[in-house]
């Protein structure tokens, strides 16, 4: 059993859901907050899980929260703004509030969640800028021990990224026509993301790092979704739209419910999602690839 308590933040979520299940597997209990607990029943099914109703944008409520834990997890994130809270609320903001509350609560320990290429300054798009804000001010500080992690997009069950081209291809008919169908990308297993934040809550040769996360291969968006029409047993045609059709598409997708696509998604997708080097290697994990795990949960 570790002496560690952990409080994650977000893990009420795709990663957060694989993270609670391995670190509970691995002895860690873990205190989860979450605005809407009843929602999350499963969570209470998991062993050594503390289920804890609390707003995090709310001021003390962190400071609270932390009290007892050795360590925090951060996956909070948002791909596209609304519901009343930005990206910099989102992804500068709280993180500034977590580190304030973990030295006031004394959690010498802080696992964050970034993007693959957030860079502050450098990002092609609001989203990576704000992400590399927040992890710049995650390893600014002295007192809390951080590492950060930078996955692609990650896979799994339960994932937002097959999952959603999937439904995407059963009601669209025919023709799919697909923004920035030549973006790239290196798909990274969720078991393989919360292995390497697992791995690193009591490894000290970690503290202070920041691990690009990514699988064993590279593939196109185009190739992706035309991989994920065969896998579901739909015969669609994947036209790739030039870039004045995909800035287009970007601009009527982002008025519609849930927006589906914005112009910040896309400006995103101007950087492709592969890594100059995987931290998986460098912590001994074997990225798994997506042809191994994606049939088994999409067929």
């Amino acid at each position: 059993m570790t002496n560690h308590r952990i409080c994650i933040l977000g893990g009420t979520g795709f990663v957060g859901h694989h993270l609670v299940a391995r670190l509970a597997a691995s002895g860690y209990p873990c205190r989860v907050l979450a605005r809407r607990p009843e929602r999350q029943r499963d969570l209470l099914l998991v062993p050594g899980i503390e289920l804890r109703r609390s707003d995090i944008f709310e001021t003390g409520v962190l400071e609270e929260q932390l009290k007892g834990c050795t360590a925090v997890i951060n996956l909070v994130g948002i791909l596209n703004e609304g519901g009343g809270r930005t990206f910099q609320q989102v992804h500068v903001d709280l993180v500034e509030r977590i580190l304030a509350a973990a030295r006031a609560a004394s959690v010498p320990r802080y696992l964050h969640m970034s993007a693959l290429h957030a860079e502050a300054t450098q990002g092609t798009s609001r989203y990576l800028r704000t992400k590399g804000m927040g992890e710049d001010l995650a390893h600014a500080g002295t007192d809390v021990q951080v590492t950060s992690f930078r996955p692609s997009v990650i896979f799994g069950p339960g994932d937002g990224f097959f999952n959603r081209f999937a439904t995407l291809l059963k009601i669209t008919p025919g023709v799919f026509p697909l923004a920035c169908p030549d973006a790239r990308f290196a798909p990274v297993y969720v078991g393989d993301v919360v292995s390497a934040m697992a791995q690193s809550l009591d490894d000290p040769g970690c503290v202070g790092k920041g691990y690009d996360l990514c699988g064993p291969r590279i593939y196109s968006l185009k190739s992706l979704v035309e991989y994920t029409a065969d896998l579901i047993g739909r015969r669609r045609m994947v036209i790739g739209l030039p870039d004045v059709g995909a800035r287009l598409q970007a601009r009527v997708f982002q008025l519609l419910p849930g927006k589906p696509f914005t112009m910040d998604n896309y400006l995103s997708l101007q950087t492709d999602s592969i890594c100059g080097h995987n931290g998986l290697e460098e912590l001994g994990i074997r990225p798994q690839a997506v042809e191994a795990l994606v049939p088994g949960y999409l067929r």
